[in-house]
């Protein structure tokens, strides 16, 4: 996937909230294993949340990867294809990943596979260290990603 695709890994969250940075600290991983592995065409961006300028960032891309921290009830972390949507949901993250890819078709006509990886997360107070339980999340997601990006 990676000697012909453009790859975007777009982590997304606050790491001074703990485990809210998961999606954050996952971009930084995969931008320094993909430099060391000299892979190309893998870019990484991050930011505290969403916006709708996004629209416009992803559209250079073949694959999108919107990594977040996740309060759901699931195990450890959960990868998914995104479906786009044109309801803006109002939650912690001002613009959903399924707004800013129906944004993307809508004013730019493009489609970029695009993925949603939620990372479980378990405290999100004002502190920079994460929770044990997220870290272990994380090193499974990065190990995740890496190997769907070698596929």
């Amino acid at each position: 996937m990676t000697s012909e695709k453009r790859i975007l890994i777009y982590g997304y969250g606050n790491p001074g909230r703990q485990d809210d940075g998961l999606g954050v600290l996952l971009a930084e991983r995969i931008e320094k294993w993909a430099a060391e592995e000299g892979l190309k065409g893998i870019v990484t961006d991050s930011n505290y949340q969403l916006n709708l300028e996004d629209a416009e960032a992803i559209s250079g891309y073949d694959t999108v990867i919107f990594a977040d921290a996740s309060q759901e009830d699931i195990a450890d972390y959960l990868f998914s294809p995104l479906v786009p949507s044109a309801s803006v949901e109002f939650t912690m993250h001002a613009v959903s990943p399924a707004f800013i890819l129906h944004l993307c078709h809508e004013a730019f006509n493009r489609f970029p596979d695009t993925y949603l990886l939620h990372i479980k997360g378990y405290s999100w107070e004002f502190m920079n260290n994460m929770t044990p339980p997220a870290k272990i999340n994380l090193e499974k997601a990065v190990e995740f990603v890496k190997a769907f990006l070698k596929s």
